[in-house]
């Protein structure tokens, strides 16, 4: 367990740029976040739970609403969720420029948005802890019961 004195150390020296937080008990979140951590490490982020006591302080949300989409804190409190979160993390990355590029086109940022969303309300069915109810495989009725004779 994380002492309240370690959290506010990790806060205060914390990275150069800001936090990428996500849901630490999604293994797709997690999986996302370990390929990312190399090309945003370097650039002054750090990675963190969504679940960390200091996280949860800061955000003031429910837990369903805090854990809807990963979000960006930056170092002067700037926030960022979802679509909007990714856009910004792109800045820091050369070869990212042109997402925030496109991101600038009318109706663009709409899409992203509503593409984050589909996503991140499946995610859990891509680590085999999805709650949506897959109907067992039907099978069909042998011909002299499908169908009824005249």
């Amino acid at each position: 367990m994380i002492s309240v004195s370690t959290e506010i150390n990790e806060i205060s020296s914390g990275p150069s740029r800001g936090w990428m937080l996500f849901d630490g008990n999604c293994e797709f979140c997690r999986r996302w976040a370990r390929r990312l951590e190399p090309f945003l490490a370097p650039r002054g982020f750090m990675f963190c739970p969504l679940q960390l006591p200091w996280v949860r302080a800061r955000f003031h949300l429910p837990e369903q609403e805090l854990l809807s989409e990963m979000r960006v804190l930056m170092r002067d409190g700037a926030a960022y969720g979802g679509a909007d979160a990714l856009v910004h993390l792109a800045r820091f990355v050369w070869w990212a420029s042109p997402v925030v590029a496109l991101a600038w086109v009318p109706g663009v940022r709409r899409l992203l948005r509503a593409g984050y969303r589909f996503i991140a309300a499946r995610r859990h069915c891509s680590s085999r802890a999805c709650a949506v109810v897959i109907p067992e495989r039907v099978e069909p009725l042998p011909p002299h019961l499908g169908e009824s004779n005249p």
